[in-house]
């Protein structure tokens, strides 16, 4: 039997979706600016500014983000790598932390949370941070500069800690009736319970590895080594370098793509993230507000 919608509600569906259609092309075209801004001239965007579609089409930002393609690969392979290694450890161990502080039959959760918690309150600088990776450590110029201090986080531990506590504790005490162990309750039925709360976590940790330049600009010296973010942005301060030099000694009518080179580099930066983030939406929202809601 068909349902008859009343005229009201589809006249408001009609709106919303107008509304939505709307809200969703002003939201796409900063970015849709950042492509046509990529695939302009220099000239174009220094006299008429940005354009949604340029008048004078050319790749030569892109030509001079890839004039050395082994090391643009070899700059991604380094930022994929330490992405997916550094978002599957964090998450594990940020999993485990927060299982361990929801279970209520633990005794010092309550003062474990609050010492995690107190470290978001305060923080040792960056001098100290320096110290301690480049003479305790010994991390100088090693990915484990990179790798390691992102991996956990207090905050993500906070989040997924609330999230599993929205899980129904009689799940856990009919495991533990039928003699699962605590690491066997972890992984077969809090992991696969905890789906959009993983998801959040790890987009976050995604992100934050994917967009890290800093601390390859501190730890990091052997080029071979740079992360794409960083190798992009010694293109960019190589590129202002040059403009430099040549308004100042070489002529006038050539000018080095500074501007459109800024775009090209952030659509390379940004692609990968964009088309990652469609698969996570629908567990990034869910898992985002049941964790924050949660106390």
């Amino acid at each position: 039997m068909k349902i008859r919608t009343e005229r009201s509600t589809l006249l408001f569906n009609i709106v919303g979706y107008i509304v939505i259609s709307i809200l969703s092309l002003l939201c796409l075209l900063p970015f849709w600016l950042i492509v046509s801004g990529s695939f302009s001239s220099e000239a174009e965007i220094v006299r008429d500014g940005f354009k949604i579609f340029p008048s004078e089409f050319t790749i030569s930002a892109y030509q001079s983000v890839f004039s050395n393609p082994q090391q643009i690969f070899k700059a991604y392979a380094v930022s994929i790598s330490l992405t997916a290694v550094g978002t599957f450890v964090g998450l594990f161990l940020i999993s485990m932390a927060g299982y361990v502080l929801s279970r209520k039959d633990f005794k010092y959760r309550n003062s474990l949370s609050f010492f995690i918690y107190f470290t978001t309150l305060f923080s040792g600088g960056l001098i100290p941070w320096y110290i301690l990776i480049v003479k305790y450590l010994d991390w100088k110029d090693s990915y484990l500069a990179l790798l390691i201090p992102m991996m956990v986080s207090a905050w993500n531990i906070i989040l997924m800690k609330n999230f599993m506590k929205s899980i129904p504790e009689s799940i856990v005490e009919s495991a533990k009736i039928d003699g699962a162990g605590e690491f066997t309750i972890y992984s077969r039925l809090v992991l696969p319970l905890s789906t959009p709360g993983l998801a959040t976590i790890g987009l976050f940790l995604g992100l934050a590895y994917w967009n890290d330049w800093f601390s390859a600009n501190i730890f990091i010296t052997t080029e071979a080594k740079y992360p794409l973010q960083f190798l992009l942005y010694k293109i960019l301060a190589s590129a202002a370098v040059l403009k430099t030099s040549v308004a100042a000694n070489l002529s006038a009518d050539f000018k080095p793509p500074t501007e459109s080179l800024k775009m090209a580099v952030a659509i390379v930066v940004t692609g990968p993230i964009i088309f990652l983030y469609p698969f996570l939406q629908r567990y990034f929202v869910k898992g985002l507000t049941i964790g924050a809601v949660k106390g």
